[in-house]
């Protein structure tokens, strides 16, 4: 089960950490950007060389001590066509240095239209009779609020080719209560029922670690609902965002973990893409810094498990 290979990764490098790689042409060092523009203009296709670059260096300075990266679509289809190819290289480049990919693009639909975007991020497409692999991402963030509709063919693509997905469920943003939050006629909010259907959901793609393919999204900006959450949903992965930048701890993502200390991997973009600018380092240094970032957020992280 495509989640396992994460908890695998997790526990070799003793980091649950993962990456997000959320470029703004704005992050990139100058001298990326220069040379990339020199040779392809200021163009989208200029934009996207820059997020490649930058991207594969992040990624060779990070592989051996993160087990995972999550590039956030809307970040490269901001610039069009060759944004999205630059999403493809960037994916295709992670895993070719073992890292865990997921794709985070929040996708939700309803029959054909679902299972068209399942088969675009975590499985094949039919081109002339050849079964092509269009991204090839190991995991999905998915919008889970059209219901079991809009998460079956998800759960067949998994079972078939060993993927796994993050469904929303009490995600780090302020507003995130003014419909998470609420409560329903049974008396569970809004986001614990979702959190309940993901336990539902899981039971079709188990794990060795006790934990399904169906994971949610639960963040670091909340710990004491991420702390219920956690009692409440035992065979549940959690990916937390809210770390850092969003101003949650690494105190507060204790919360996420189990007792043997697995059951979670927690985010951090902006911290690790732009460390070269918070620490104050030249351009040129950008991913060293970024390294010594990650070191930094294990070492914080662990300190509460």
């Amino acid at each position: 089960m495509s989640l396992d290979r994460l908890i695998d990764r997790i526990t070799e490098m003793q980091n649950p950490t993962v990456a997000g790689l959320d470029p703004k042409l704005e992050y990139v060092p100058e001298s990326i950007k220069d040379e990339c523009f020199k040779k392809y203009g200021r163009s989208l296709k200029g934009a996207a060389e820059a997020l490649i670059s930058f991207n594969k260096a992040l990624i060779d300075s990070l592989y051996d001590i993160v087990p995972a990266v999550k590039p956030q679509a809307a970040y490269y289809e901001m610039y069009g066509y060759e944004g999205v190819r630059a999403l493809c290289e960037t994916i295709a480049y992670a895993k070719s240095k073992g890292m865990f990919v997921i794709t985070d693009a929040k996708r939700n639909d309803i029959g054909t239209t679902m299972q068209a975007y399942a088969a675009a991020h975590l499985g094949l497409t039919d081109v002339g009779g050849m079964d092509i692999e269009p991204f090839g991402a190991d995991a999905l963030t998915v919008n889970g609020y059209l219901g079991s509709d809009g998460i079956a063919p998800l759960l067949d693509i998994c079972q078939k080719q060993d993927k796994g997905i993050f469904v929303l469920v009490k995600t780090s943003n302020p507003s995130s209560g003014e419909l998470q939050d609420m409560k329903l006629e049974s008396g569970k909010t809004v986001y614990e029922q979702m959190g309940a259907m993901c336990e539902k959901w899981g039971e079709a793609l188990p794990g060795k670690y006790g934990y399904s393919g169906v994971g949610a999204v639960v963040g670091a900006t909340y710990p004491e609902m991420l702390k219920e959450l956690r009692e409440k949903l035992p065979h549940t992965f959690f990916l937390v965002p809210g770390y850092g930048a969003q101003g949650g701890g690494a105190e507060d993502t204790k919360y996420a973990f189990d007792k043997n200390g697995i059951g979670a991997v927690i985010n951090s973009s902006r911290g690790i893409m732009c460390a070269w600018k918070a620490q104050g380092k030249s351009h040129e240094a950008f991913a060293e810094a970024a390294r010594e970032e990650a070191l930094r957020m294990r070492e914080d992280l662990r300190q509460f498990l």
